[in-house]
């Protein structure tokens, strides 16, 4: 019966890996378990791993912190490759209202929790493992538990040791998950019911609104008739409309041409235009007039094509700098990145995975295959090596020492913050000499979920001892309290300050506090709620933000109280 030992007890390497996996396997399966529509997902993997460490299954400390850390790094570096490329990007134009908002929903969770520590004396590892569980956000419990770490005791002398940190914020993150899942739910059925939501209608104008028609690029033929840009060259065009737009054919006398920014145009010219409705309005007041001949339909040698940017020496490049269209007779007029479209104006710098159409002749296009990579294959390459890299920056980056004033000691990003920072950097710049930053949304699917249940797994096999006791004594009751004030309020009250003052779309507002908390489920049910898609695009444009701020404000507020 040997064999059995080595397998349930003991040290050994079987051992470890046995208990991982089990607590990984059964812990997702639960998690896929419905119950009225609401399932705990990747939490499964937590609350699994508890009941293992309950009953006493252990693995060696050295080996579950390694685990723990290594998964954590591994978890947020692919995270900030993911929202990297919009993280910045998300902070303009209509983004910056909602980030604010959902930006104010952390820092209000945030201040409950710090009032809570002060007003009931909570330990301080327990304040932030429920701020973390309150907000379903796993990456911000990794992040306090790495300042604990940094720290080299539990906090000062709030604790006799690290490990008690780590089990005590492991412990009230799990008692607080439950209603993180709940609360946001409860938030948006009061907002709908407190305002009288007519759900149908406004889900409809925010679709209009976010309609691919009106802000995608499309495809629209407008006719010269305005007699003062007889003579004028297209590159002038671009001077007299404030919008983006790319001019990819010109039909004149029955033949079809490529435009090049120095085409003169006549009165009578129907050019083919690549812009989103709004833009195209625009050129067609100025230049003339919307027509009904659609220059692709007319025979010509000219076709389109659309190409995938693989190769590294068009990596970062503009489409002005890549100058296609003098080199080879070749038009970009459109670039697909992230599953969004764009016009590809002139100064859009392209980055691995961009999918642009060209029109031009076969042979030209050809050409410019060649250039451009156009390898399927490259492109579902992992990059592995790039990522151990960033991983290596990410680390040195999180053991660099930070001096702040009013602070004793120096603070240090930790395997949490560090990666979480190279990567957004690296993410956004896509490349690096010759190390390529991008990884198929398979691949960095795959890291992530490996990353993060490896996580899961070893807080809920250290938590798991005292986790039943604890949730069963007047402590544990007063944490779960807590908790559902620390993710129920700042939801209501942002929410209701979002549609008082704001007069935001409720679709919208849905998605914004299932963003807020990144969690997937809440976005799932605001969809249902809301019988639209639409909740998605607001999710997606605070995601970024959120998880940074998530991940970082856990970790300041460990270092700034620890002391």
């Amino acid at each position: 019966m040997n064999w059995t030992s080595d397998l349930l007890a003991g040290t050994s390497t079987t051992h470890t890996v046995f208990v991982l996996a089990v607590a990984i396997a059964v812990g997702l399966a639960v998690g896929q378990i419905k119950i009225y529509g609401i399932s705990l997902g990747i939490a499964g993997v937590l609350f699994v791993a508890l009941a293992l460490g309950h009953f006493g299954f252990t693995i060696q400390p050295e080996i579950l912190d390694f685990a723990r850390d290594f998964g954590l790094a591994l978890f947020v570096f692919t995270i900030g490759l993911q929202v990297g490329p919009g993280f910045f990007a998300s902070l303009r134009r209509q983004g910056l209202r909602l980030n604010l908002l959902a930006a104010a929903i952390v820092l209000v969770g945030m201040a409950i929790a710090t009032f809570a520590y002060f007003a009931l004396g909570l330990p301080l590892p327990a304040m932030v493992g429920l701020l973390s569980g309150a907000v379903t956000n796993t990456p911000g419990l990794g992040a306090a538990q790495q300042a604990f770490a940094s720290l080299g005791t539990g906090a000062g002398e709030l604790l006799p040791s690290t490990a008690d940190a780590i089990s005590v914020s492991g412990m009230a993150y799990a008692v607080a998950y439950p209603f993180g899942v709940i609360g946001i739910i409860l938030a948006m059925i009061l907002l709908r019911a407190l305002f009288r939501v007519d759900v149908g209608r406004e889900s409809a104008e925010l679709e209009a609104e976010q309609s691919p028609a009106r802000l995608a690029p499309g495809n629209f033929n407008i006719r010269v008739a305005n007699p003062r840009l007889a003579g004028a060259q297209i590159r002038e065009l671009a001077g007299l409309v404030q919008a983006e737009f790319v001019v990819s054919r010109l039909l004149r006398g029955g033949e079809v041409m490529v435009v090049k920014a120095d085409t003169i145009l006549a009165v009578g010219d129907i050019l083919h235009v690549v812009s989103t409705r709004e833009g195209a309005e625009k050129l067609a007041i100025v230049a003339g007039e919307l027509s009904e001949t659609d220059v692709r339909q007319v025979a010509s040698k000219l076709g389109s094509r659309k190409l995938l940017i693989t190769r590294q020496s068009a990596l970062g490049r503009s489409v002005g700098e890549l100058d296609l269209l003098h080199r080879y007779g070749v038009v970009i007029t459109r670039v697909q990145r992230a599953g969004v479209e764009l016009v590809a104006g002139a100064g859009l710098r392209l980055a691995f995975g961009d999918r642009i159409t060209v029109v031009g002749d076969s042979e030209a296009i050809g050409r410019a295959a060649a250039e451009l990579g156009d390898s399927l294959k490259a492109l579902n390459a992992p990059n592995i090596l790039s990522v151990f890299f960033g991983l290596i920056a990410g680390v040195i980056l999180g053991t660099l020492p930070f001096d702040l004033p009013g602070l004793p000691a120096p603070i240090r990003l930790g395997l949490a913050g560090g990666p979480l920072i190279v990567a957004l950097v690296l993410g956004r710049l896509g490349k690096v000499g010759p190390l390529v930053f991008w990884l198929p949304q398979s691949a960095n699917l795959a890291l992530r979920e490996i990353g993060i249940t490896l996580f899961l797994a070893t807080v809920g096999l250290k938590s798991g001892v005292h986790f039943v006791e604890t949730v069963g004594s007047s402590q544990g009751l007063l944490w779960m309290a807590v908790g559902a004030l620390v993710t129920f309020l700042p939801l209501f009250l942002v929410g209701l300050g979002a549609r008082l003052v704001g007069k935001i779309n409720f679709a919208s507002l849905a998605g914004l506090l299932a963003g807020s908390m990144t969690d997937p489920p809440a976005l799932s049910f605001s969809q249902t709620l809301t019988g639209s898609d639409a909740p998605a695009v607001t999710y997606a444009s605070v995601y970024a933000l959120v998880m940074f701020l998530r991940i970082v404000g856990a970790q300041a507020l460990v270092l700034l109280l620890a002391h």
